[in-house]
Order: structure tokens, then sequence, then C-alpha cells
């Protein structure tokens, strides 16, 4: 029997949110250790609002948003914030009913400032970590470092001379919001050049052969065991970031307990600096081998004869999963915003998000495992 369209819509709904999410949705247990975390963190959203004035939209809604933003692979938080209004999914995950209005996106660049001053999102990035560590998915013993880059929110119209007068800057059109610019003939550098849009965004390519962009450094220490992004770090595109960024790490991780027994990397780790660094700290180098490197490779046959040396090498290459997973479905191929700290607050963000997606899949595993 054919069914018939009723274009008059019914004046009241009576039914729960929560019913029309499947009970085996990913989402729930992604929703369950968020709520856990953020109920944690309230003293922290305690310190961070005024006692009088009117009251903001929750903080943990706010947070909550922007995992969503990186599930979901949303473009913008104004993007965000329309879909809200429609959206039963977003609604359930972040506890608001079917009446109560969307948010402005001015919301998010305002509480944002919030977030950078207390350090918010580095401590629900390691809280997650936390909890991954509780449900003993977490190894400590064997893990592995990388680095890529991470586009910056300028264009390369912006790598402007340092001492260049803005008011005196050679026009090739009459087209004032967006010139066409020559750079023909033109050596630019990072010494000599700065990006008007972000100053701290600098010109780095990723390997020979391959165009210089205006981007920022991004760097991941993965444990080996489950592939689970321990710390994440953005710094200036330099061409020793990757090695300088490590040692932050490590530090940051001892002071938690956390001593490694081995660290996986590519050949772009293999320098003598670094290897005596980590053979200083007790910590056995598994970088591969550059036999190119003038001088030849910084490790030798003490270590890559080991059986472990072969495992970190085919484990390490999980690192690039993460790597791919921010850059593609987070949304963090590109920043959207401006500066390293901001950048970092995206990317601890995103980090998070594939935390959580990869705890909810570990146990669904352990759990179907008979």
């Amino acid at each position: 029997m054919r069914g018939i369209n009723e274009p008059q819509g019914l004046m009241f709904h009576c039914f729960s949110l929560d019913s029309r999410v499947p009970q085996d949705h990913p989402l729930r247990t992604v929703k369950e250790h968020t709520d856990a975390i953020l109920n944690d963190l309230s003293e922290v959203f305690e310190r961070m609002y005024s006692t009088t004035g009117r009251p903001s939209v929750p903080p943990e809604r706010l947070l909550k948003a922007q995992l969503l933003i990186a599930l979901f692979s949303i473009r913008s938080d104004r993007l965000f914030c329309e879909m809200l209004d429609y959206n039963i999914l977003y609604r359930w995950f972040l506890d608001m009913n079917l009446e109560e209005e969307s948010w402005d996106a001015s919301t998010f660049t305002k509480n944002r400032d919030r977030l950078l001053e207390h350090d918010v999102a580095r401590q629900f990035f390691e809280a997650v970590v936390k909890v991954a560590k509780a449900k003993q998915l977490l190894s400590d013993e064997h893990f592995t470092v990388d680095g890529t880059l991470i586009e910056a929110w300028a264009s390369m119209k912006s790598f402007r001379p340092k001492d260049e007068d803005p008011s005196n800057r050679p026009r090739t059109d009459d087209d004032r919001s967006n010139p066409s610019v020559d750079f023909h003939g033109e050596k630019r550098c990072n010494e000599t050049h700065r990006s008007t849009t972000d100053p701290e965004a600098l010109l780095m390519k990723k390997g020979k052969g391959k165009e210089a962009k205006l981007c920022f450094g991004a760097h991941a220490l993965m444990e080996n065991r489950n592939g689970i992004l321990v710390d994440f770090i953005v710094t200036p595109a330099t061409g020793n970031s990757e090695r300088t960024a490590v040692p932050i790490m490590l530090d940051r991780q001892k002071r938690k307990g956390l001593r490694p027994r081995t660290i996986g990397a590519d050949k772009g780790y293999d320098t003598r600096d670094f290897i005596k660094e980590l053979r200083d700290r007790k910590i056995t180098p598994h970088v591969a081998m550059n036999a190119l490197r003038r001088g030849g490779s910084a490790i030798d046959g003490r270590t890559s004869r080991h059986e472990g040396y072969t495992i970190s090498q085919r484990l390490r290459k999980k690192v690039e999963e993460i790597f791919g997973w921010m850059k593609v479905v987070g949304g963090f191929r590109r920043t959207r915003f401006k500066g390293v700290r901001r950048t970092e607050l995206q990317g601890l963000f995103v980090g998070a998000a594939y935390n959580l997606v990869r705890i909810s899949r570990l146990l669904t595993l352990q759990t179907a495992t008979p």
C-alpha cells in the first residue's frame, strides 16, 4: 500500500534524542569518555569565567563542539553553528534539546583566548591519554616520533620583504583587495622576508623537488603497540625543528613518570647530535639509517642487528596514519588560525579526537574478541 505524504507537520513532538542514536553508534563511547573528562575539568572552567554577568555558552559544549568539527570534517566554526540547528546527532552529543537555539560563531573566537590562557586544550588532550592508559591500551616502553608540515593561513602574496614600506608596495593591476603579484627573479627567504598575514609562519618545503610553502611544524610522539598519540606539539617550521621538538616532548613525559626504552624515527632524525641526545637519556635510538648522509649514519650494528630495531622500523609507519587522519578527516592539513599557539590549540583538539576514535575502536575489538 502506498504511503501518503502529509505536508502538515505535527504541533508537538514527544521523543528522546537518545532514542534516535543507535546503541552501537561509535559516538556513544566517545561521548562517555568526553563527559567524564570534562566533569574532571570543571574546576578549571570555574576559574575561566567571572562570577557575575550573563551566563555564557557552557564551556563543555564548546569543547565537545571542537571534537565534532574534527570528527565530521566540518570546515569552519560558522558552518558548524549552522548545522547545529538541524542535526539531531550533534544536539544529542552536546546535551542540547530541540528547542535550544544554536550559538553564534563568534562565541568560539571570544572563548579561544580563555582556552589558551588556561591551557585547556593541553589538559583535555592529556586527560584523553590517561583514559587510554587506564584502559591498558598504552605501552610504556616503545615509542615513535615524527613530524609534518601544516600549511599556514597565509598567502604567498603576503610573504614580503621585512624592510618594505606597505604604502609603497608595487602593484601590477588595479585590484586593491587581491592584486596580482609578480615574484619572477626575486629571491625570497625567511631571513629577508616574512608574511604580513602571519609573521610566525615560515617558508619551508617537505623535500627536494617540492614547492616551498608558508607553514608550521607539527610533531607527534606515538606509542607503538596501539598507535595512540601520546604527545603533540607545534613549532615554527625550521630545518631542525623535528629534532629539537623531541626533547621537549620527552621532558614532558618524564615529568609524568614515563621513560621510554626505545624511540623509532625516520632517517631525517639520523644525526649524531640527536642520537647522542637519546643515548644520554638511556633511550635506544631505533632511527632509520641514512647511508647517504655526509660522514655516514649515526646508527651502527650495535643497534640495527637486533630484532627490536626491525620491529620498531615496521611499527613507526603507524604515525603516518595519525597525520593522515588529522589532515584528511580532522581538517588539519591547513590551519584555520594564525600563530603557533592557536595552531597548536587546534591540533590538540584534532589529536584528542583521533585518540578518542582509536580508543573506541580498540575497546570494541576487545569486547568482540572471545
